[in-house]
């Protein structure tokens, strides 16, 4: 119980040393507790939702795999309407329209529809059905093909008002309405923007047809339960349909939930583990340079009878009062940041109430259970280091026994490790597919980081003495002091350099990805994009058929080449049968996009009956020049398509494209079964770029949601789209980067309490308190550069390696941002700045006598 108490004592006493490990520890478990919360929270108020609005049985089109992309949604016959009324157990009938294949547009020609990617969605109003999730609030119900109600957060959000004219553009065809209602969610908007029509307008101009529906909702008359009713349905319209349950239809709209939400989750969870890792490193030096510094203590302990487990638990027990405190104060943070990127999401259009927050059972006790474990694992070595500390060193000074050097065997390991992982990546970047190099990109990435946390100590020997030479000798004797300081102790050295290491090698490795993956598409931008322009839509939807005759209207234009893919099953001259999508497009895609034909010219792959295979099918299914292949168009015929070009794989655009021409896909599908154009491409006549420019605009004018894009749009489109998601990435690697800063300035913090006694006579023979402040900050300087090189170094390794490895599908252009990598370089010594501040700042208020006088 005495070590216990002594514990206690010494947590308090060195309780201002903690704050730093406790806030790194608080950091970690925040963001994996923010992350929990925010999702699981996220997933049951749109369980809420599908519960509040799911039918007891519905009744929907059966889902075709690779269905065409019609622009349309499947339907169901509305004759179906009777027999289900007739069925026994059926107490009522919903007839349904829901389509979200739209693009709405106010009387400015402004989309009113979602920037974040949340759908617009338009569906007929059902006085029972649209009444479980929205409520009429201002208005009357939509009477008429020209009026509509719009949900309450849209109206709000675009500044929408009763009476205002929306544009509905769908597949079918545009039409204009009037706003003649405002409806709130009774639970939560999903972030989407609905507009509600009467039935027949729904039909008409959403699916076009007043024959057909999108989906029955069934209730089932009391006493009747879901299981039953599916049962009746399903003998009376047959097992052609897709008929669910409430329970069902719920599974599957939260299996949907998951697919968006899962993958943020557990990116952010990556993020958090990272930072975690690098918590580690903060914690092992805290503890050690506590260790250290109370070297004479322990030993006087030791003396008095205190046995070498009775240490090991006395330091174990501060690390799990270190633990738990930050755990606790990292899961009231995780909730505050939950609540906060709620308030986030509800600035995008999704509207997420705080009343509801979820907070799981598992959630606090998986954050207790991260902070704990990792500090109580951390402190392991300090703590076997304090129970090897004998009684003789109650006769000693205090302070850190000298390890100027590494030891050889880990050196040795480290090295090894170093040596595994660089060839790792090598393979990994030779390999001739990415699905046998990733796994040699992983490998190498964890051998090379372990390898280079272990070698610290080593590299920290050399590097820093490297980095001083070019950096701080400049500062006379105060440089040379802050360099020995900085080599005093390279164990230490190199694990604080390594918690930065870490996040800089991610920046690093991604930044390399990322230019690379730019300077690839731009590469091949230039070399295989011959069109002046590329026209496509900025919402995912497809290009109706009126906005498809709009561009063929423009002026000053060479030729319009039309897009899209249709979906069919192969059967090649191996007996295989292959899902595959044929590209369907003009004859003039050939000039638009100069592919290389390997056998064959790719011109010819668009004459009658004929097609297009990339040469790694070829190869794979022995197909040559001239082969028959079955065709059959899903939804459609079955046909028989000559090869008439084999084209390279060496590409980046279309990679693996089989193309056709349009009018044959056309022969083969019916007119309702053919998807509209997904992308459009226009070659302006020659020395008339301006004016066809101008045209085309003035053409589409009328469609906010297509821009018309040059090549040098199209790059920086590509640009944009990859920056965004580096600073987003970027963004998530802050936190390991703040917590990596914590562990240079507690280390300095430390490290100036240990030398105390030495800063009191340097005080003494002369040096002034300004001289000590900027030794301290150059020390600091000096570890943060040290940890940028190395990490900055290893990241570019990663992102070459992954960069040979992204050449094997068609990224091959390797670009290294030197511009982020110096600029990163530079702000390290800005950080190492940053992070000494608050301890050069104690070091120079120190009382010259009592710091000699310091045991």
């Amino acid at each position: 119980m005495t070590v216990f108490k002594t514990s206690m004592r010494n947590f308090v006493a060195h309780k201002g040393r903690m704050v730093l490990s406790a806030v790194a520890v608080l950091l970690s478990v925040a963001f994996v507790c923010g992350t929990l919360v925010f999702t699981d929270t996220m997933t049951a108020t749109f369980d809420k939702l599908f519960a509040s609005t799911a039918s007891d049985v519905s009744v929907s089109a059966k889902k075709v795999d690779d269905a065409q992309e019609t622009g349309k949604p499947e339907t169901v016959p509305a004759s179906m309407l009777a027999k289900l009324q007739r069925t026994p157990g059926v107490q009522q009938v919903e007839a349904q329209v829901v389509s979200d294949k739209i693009t709405v547009v106010n009387s400015k020609n402004e989309s009113v529809g979602s920037k974040t990617g949340a759908p617009t969605i338009a569906i007929n109003w059902d006085e029972r059905d649209s009444k479980k999730s929205v409520e009429l609030t201002s208005g009357h119900l939509p009477r008429g093909p020209s009026e509509a109600l719009l949900d309450a957060d849209t109206a709000d959000k675009k500044s929408l008002k009763i009476g205002d004219s929306l544009r509905i553009i769908a597949t079918p065809g545009d039409f204009s309405t009037r706003i003649v209602g405002i409806v709130t969610f009774k639970t939560t908007n999903p972030g989407a923007a609905i507009v509600y029509l009467d039935t027949p307008t729904a039909q008409t101009k959403l699916l076009g047809a007043t024959d057909a529906y999108t989906e029955f909702g069934l209730t089932a008359k009391s006493g009747v339960s879901d299981d039953q009713l599916k049962k009746d349905v399903t003998a009376a319209v047959g097992t052609g349909y897709k008929i669910q349950t409430a329970a069902e239809s719920n599974a599957e709209a939260k299996d949907d939930i998951g697919s968006f939400l899962n993958p943020m989750k557990y990116i952010m969870l990556g993020f958090a583990f990272v930072s975690v890792i690098v918590g580690v490193f903060l914690i092992i030096n805290t503890f050690s340079m506590l260790v250290a510094q109370r070297t004479r203590e322990i030993g006087l302990m030791r003396a008095i009878g205190s046995s070498r487990k009775q240490i090991n638990q006395s330091v174990l027990f501060e690390a799990l009062l270190l633990g738990v405190l930050g755990s606790v104060l990292g899961i009231g943070g995780g909730i505050g940041l939950a609540v906060l990127l709620m308030k986030l999401m509800g600035k995008l259009g999704m509207h997420l109430d705080t009343s509801e927050l979820t907070i799981k059972v598992a959630t606090p006790i998986i954050g207790l259970s991260i902070g704990v474990i990792v500090t109580v694992l951390a402190a392991l070595l300090p703590a076997w280091r304090a129970g090897k500390i004998s009684p003789m060193a109650a006769m000693r000074d205090a302070g850190t026994p000298a390890d100027g050097k590494a030891g050889k065997v880990r050196a040795t390991i480290g090295a090894l490790m170093v040596l595994a992982g660089a060839a790792a990546l090598v393979a990994a970047g030779k390999a001739d597919k990415a699905s046998q190099g990733s796994s040699f990109l992983g490998f190498g990435v964890l051998l090379t980081l372990i390898g280079f946390v272990i070698v610290g100590p080593l590299l920290a020997s050399v590097l820093v003495r490297a980095l001083s030479t070019v950096s701080l000798r400049f500062f006379g004797p105060v440089g040379r002091l802050a360099e020995r300081n900085a080599l005093r102790n390279p164990r230490r050295t190199g694990a604080t350099a390594s918690a930065l290491m870490i996040g800089l090698a991610l920046v690093a490795g991604l930044s390399v990805v990322g230019t690379s993956m730019v300077a690839s598409a731009t590469d091949q931008l230039d070399k295989s994009v011959g069109a002046d322009f590329i026209l496509q839509t900025d919402n995912q939807q497809p290009l109706s058929p009126a906005l498809t005759k709009a561009i063929h209207s423009a002026g000053h234009l060479e030729h319009v080449t039309d897009y899209t893919g249709t979906n069919a099953k192969l059967t090649t001259p191996d007996g295989k049968v292959s899902a595959k999508q044929l590209t369907a497009a003009s004859p003039t895609y050939a000039q638009d996009l100069r592919v290389e034909a390997v056998q064959g010219k790719l011109s010819d792959a668009y004459g009658d009956n004929s097609m297009s295979v990339n040469e790694g099918f070829a190869k794979d299914h022995g197909i040559t020049l001239g082969s028959e292949l079955t065709v059959a168009f899903v939804g459609g015929e079955t046909g028989k398509l000559k090869v008439a070009a084999i084209t390279s794989d060496d590409t980046t655009f279309d990679k693996g494209a089989m193309y056709t021409n349009i009018a044959t896909a056309k022969r083969f599908l019916p007119a309702g079964k053919f998807p509209p154009n997904q992308i459009m491409f226009a070659k302006a006549v020659n020395g008339q770029a301006k004016e066809a420019a101008a045209s085309l605009k003035e053409a589409v004018k009328g469609y906010p949601q297509l821009t018309v894009r040059d090549q040098s749009d199209y790059k920086e489109l590509i640009k944009g789209q990859v920056n965004q998601l580096l600073y987003m990435i970027y963004g998530l690697l802050g936190l390991a980067i703040v917590v990596a800063i914590l562990g240079v300035v507690n280390t300095l913090a430390l490290s100036v309490v240990e030398r105390t006694r030495e800063i009191g006579l340097m005080r003494a023979i002369g040096m002034s308190r300004r001289q000590l402040r900027r030794m301290v900050r150059l020390e600091s300087v000096v570890i943060a550069l040290f940890g940028a090189l190395v990490g900055l170094g290893l990241g570019m390794g990663w992102g070459i390696s992954a960069q040979r490895l992204m050449a094997t599908v068609g990224f091959g252009v390797l670009e290294i941002p030197w511009g982020t990598i110096i600029v990163v370089f530079i702000g390290s010594a800005f950080v190492g700045l940053v992070a000494a501040l608050v301890p050069a700042f104690r070091a120079g208020r120190m009382n010259v006598l009592k710091a000699i006088a310091t045991d």
